[in-house]
């Protein structure tokens, strides 16, 4: 690859990373990579290292079946070469399986190899020994005989950490697409079901850190939180700060902002607060929610005390937080 075919290829990756959904950037960035480094399908994803093998958080499967994964599930322990991946933090492999994985103990591997056409590896991965946190890239040829050069290992080892880097621009830019729908929130992040952060801004780090002082950087360390998304709740109401998300291709895209008033109000006074904010007499807010008029004018005086203002243009601020 020439310097301006090289220089294209990054303008490109980047320009697909911000024009394309989330759902549709890996398989695109995969073709592209492909018309610069062939292969026949791919496995791409996040993990931590461990002495049994790695502990997938994320993974993007690219012209292979799902029971694929299942499949390695059962003998990822005999898998060396993703040993030797983390050995540095930034490392690219490329060798025959038939090769690498010769010792009689791998037949297993040798077998899945074979199942699902994957004669020849390229691996990529970046590595980081403190948490043993890995992104990997790994790309399959099913030809025997197309095995691996020295060139293409360089090139690759060149291409990956733009591939890898225009994945996290792709999902920023998801999550910029989601706050605009709304009105911006304090923070934002992106996450997985583990708890590892990938993206934070300031005003994210801020509002967790005025939740938990200890928190140091992912929602592993923030163990409420974590275990209120795990259960599928879609928003985490603390002490001190407010966190909501939205999940989307096994990722989490956080939203959090500081605790305000109006997060002490009932759903039921929420509704009302909401209905005064848009000008509805206590009267008409009765009618349509078929109460009496007393009980709405008293819950109305209820809802400015907790808000601590005296007039509709004071609930109209106060509710602005929860838009």
């Amino acid at each position: 690859m020439s310097l301006e075919d090289f220089s294209q290829f990054v303008l490109t990756l980047y320009r697909l990373s911000h024009e394309l959904p989330l759902e549709r950037f890996q398989d695109a960035a995969l073709q592209h990579l492909r018309q610069a480094l062939p292969f026949d399908s791919s496995m791409w994803g996040t993990a931590t290292s461990r002495p049994d093998g790695i502990d997938i958080h994320t993974i993007h499967l690219h012209e292979q079946p799902p029971e694929m994964l299942a499949s390695y599930e059962q003998i990822k322990h005999l898998d060396t070469a993703a040993v030797a991946a983390g050995l540095q933090p930034r490392t690219t492999l490329a060798f025959n399986a038939r090769d690498w994985f010769h010792h009689r103990e791998q037949a297993p591997l040798r077998e899945h190899g074979r199942r699902f056409e994957q004669a020849n590896f390229f691996i990529s991965s970046e590595h980081d020994p403190r948490t043993r946190f890995v992104h990997w890239l790994t790309l399959f040829r099913a030809d025997e005989r197309a095995r691996c050069s020295g060139d293409e290992q360089r090139l690759l080892a060149a291409l990956s950490p733009h591939v890898m880097q225009a994945l996290a621009f792709n999902r920023i830019a998801h999550l910029d697409r989601l706050e605009a729908a709304r009105r911006p929130a304090h923070g934002t992040a992106i996450a997985d079901a583990h708890g590892v952060i990938y993206h934070a801004d300031a005003g994210f780090e801020s509002a967790l850190r005025a939740e938990w002082a200890s928190w140091n950087g992912g929602a592993a360390h923030a163990p409420a939180l974590l275990d209120h998304l795990r259960r599928g709740q879609a928003r985490y109401l603390g002490a001190r700060a407010v966190v909501w998300h939205r999940v989307e291709q096994g990722l989490l895209f956080l939203g959090a902002r500081p605790r305000c008033a109006a997060d002490d109000l009932s759903p039921r006074e929420l509704v009302i607060a909401r209905l005064v904010a848009k000008g509805h007499t206590h009267k008409e807010i009765a009618r349509l929610l078929e109460r009496a008029p007393a009980t709405i004018r008293n819950q109305i005086q209820g809802i400015y005390g907790k808000l601590g203002v005296g007039n509709i243009a004071g609930l109209v601020e106060a509710l602005r937080p929860l838009d």
